[in-house]
C-alpha cells in the first residue's frame, strides 16, 4: 500500500511540474504573477540575466509618469528636442533637432510606439541628460530591491552590462500599474503624434494583443537581434489583473503564444477576493493636542487575497495604533492593520492612515472653542 501512494505521489508530482512548464514553450525565462500580492504563480528561470531591449521603458515610462504624479513636469509642458534625441537610432517616432512637443505627445510615442527618439527626448526634459536620467533608473532598481537589473540607456538598446530579469521585469511592472494614467497610452492600439507644426504621425501599438486578446491593455514589448522577442504585457477581467513577462523567444508569434497561454491559465484557475479597500474606515483613534481629539483611520491601500476559483475564505484583522499628536496631515501613517484568513496565515500587513488632516490646538483655538460653548449654552 505504502509503495502504491508513492509511486501515485512520483506521478502526480512529474506530470504536474510538466503541465506548470508547458505555460511556455518559446521563452527562455518567463513570469506570470498577480500584482496586488505578488503572487508567483508560474516562472521559467525568472533570475536569469538578460538583455531587455525596449522592455528597458517600463523603467523610462515609470520615472516619466512619477515625474508628472509629483508635479515636477505636467503633460502639457513643451519640450524641446534636441540634436542627440532626434538622432537616435531603432524605433522612432520621426522627431526633429529643435522640434517642440508636449510631453503627452511623446509619453504615447513611447508607450505606443516604443520611440527610442522619444525616451531620449523626455529623459533629457527630467533629469537635464540622459547619463543622469540613466542614474535616476538605477537609483529606482535599488529603491525596488531588484538585484538582477542595472541599465546604461533608457531606451534599450544593446549595451554592454545593460540587463534584467523576468522577475524584476515584473516588479517595475507593478509599480507602473500603480500610477493607473499609464494604461490610457499603453491601452491604445493606435493613435497619432500631434507635432506642432499640425502634422501628424500615425502610431500603432507594438503590443498585438492590446488589439487581439481581450483584456490587455499594456505594457511594453522589445526586440533586438541579442535580446529576441520580449514582452511584459498585462491583462484585467472580472476585477482580477496578471501581469506576464517573456524573455529571449525567436519570433513575435511565439512572443504571443506564450504570453497568452500564461493568462488563459492564470483567468481560468484564480479569483481575486477584495477583504478591505483602500480607503475604507477601520476605526477610530485619539489625536492628542489635536482640535478635533478623535480621528478616522483607513487602510491605505487595498487588502487582497488570490483564491483558487471555488476556494472561500473568511478573514479577521488585529489593528496597531501609534501614539499620536497633532498636526496631522491626510494620509500620514498612524498604524498597521494585520489581516489573518481562517488558517491563521497572515495575509498581508498594510498601513493604517489618518483619512482628514488634523490641526494642533493653539491657545487662540482653544478660545475659540470655549466661547462658542459658551455662547452656546445661552442659545
Amino acid at each position: 500500500m505504502k509503495k502504491k501512494m508513492f509511486v501515485f505521489l512520483l506521478f502526480f508530482l512529474f506530470f504536474g511540474k510538466i503541465s506548470a512548464l508547458s505555460l511556455t514553450s518559446y521563452s527562455d525565462s518567463a513570469i506570470l504573477i498577480e500584482p496586488t500580492t505578488n503572487t508567483i504563480l508560474y516562472e521559467l528561470n525568472k533570475d536569469k540575466r538578460k538583455p531587455p531591449a525596449s522592455m528597458t521603458k517600463l523603467m523610462t515610462m515609470l520615472l516619466i509618469i512619477e515625474a508628472i504624479d509629483d508635479g515636477r513636469i505636467k503633460l502639457n509642458d513643451i519640450v524641446t528636442v534636441s540634436k542627440n534625441a532626434a538622432g537616435m537610432g531603432g524605433s522612432q517616432v520621426f522627431l526633429e533637432e529643435n522640434m517642440k512637443i508636449e510631453v503627452e505627445q511623446l509619453l504615447k510615442g513611447i508607450a505606443i510606439a516604443s520611440g527610442n527618439d522619444a525616451a531620449v527626448a523626455m529623459a533629457e526634459h527630467i533629469a537635464g541628460s540622459t547619463d543622469e536620467f540613466v542614474k535616476m533608473m538605477n537609483d529606482k532598481v535599488k529603491e525596488l530591491g531588484l538585484s538582477n537589473t542595472h541599465f546604461v540607456n533608457v531606451h534599450g538598446l544593446d549595451a554592454e552590462n545593460h540587463y534584467s530579469s523576468a522577475y524584476d521585469m515584473a516588479q517595475i511592472a507593478r509599480e507602473l500599474l500603480k500610477h493607473e494614467k499609464i494604461l490610457e497610452y499603453t491601452s491604445l492600439y493606435e493613435d497619432y503624434l500631434i507635432k506642432p507644426d499640425g502634422s501628424k504621425t500615425w502610431l500603432v501599438n507594438t503590443n498585438k494583443l492590446v488589439r487581439f486578446y481581450d483584456g490587455v491593455d499594456g505594457l511594453k514589448t522589445g526586440y533586438t537581434s541579442t535580446a529576441k522577442y520580449c514582452l511584459t504585457a498585462t491583462a484585467q477581467k472580472n476585477n482580477i489583473r496578471f501581469v506576464t513577462v517573456t524573455m529571449g523567444v525567436d519570433t513575435s508569434e511565439h512572443r504571443s503564444a506564450d504570453t497568452t497561454s500564461m493568462l488563459n491559465y492564470a483567468f481560468a484557475n484564480y479569483k481575486l477576493n477584495t477583504i478591505i479597500k483602500k480607503d475604507q474606515v477601520i476605526g477610530e483613534i485619539e489625536v492628542k493636542k489635536g482640535r478635533n481629539n478623535i480621528g478616522k483611520i483607513v487602510a491605505s491601500e487595498n487588502v487582497t487575497d488570490l483564491l483558487k476559483q471555488n476556494e472561500k475564505k473568511t478573514y479577521s484583522y488585529n489593528i496597531i495604533k501609534d501614539k499620536v499628536e497633532a498636526p496631522l496631515k491626510k494620509g500620514d501613517v498612524v498604524g498597521k492593520l494585520e489581516v489573518i484568513d481562517n488558517n491563521g496565515k497572515k495575509v498581508k500587513v498594510v498601513n493604517l492612515v489618518i483619512n482628514e488632516s488634523i490641526d494642533k490646538h493653539s491657545f487662540f483655538s482653544l478660545f475659540g472653542d470655549l466661547f462658542k460653548k459658551i455662547v452656546g449654552g445661552y442659545i
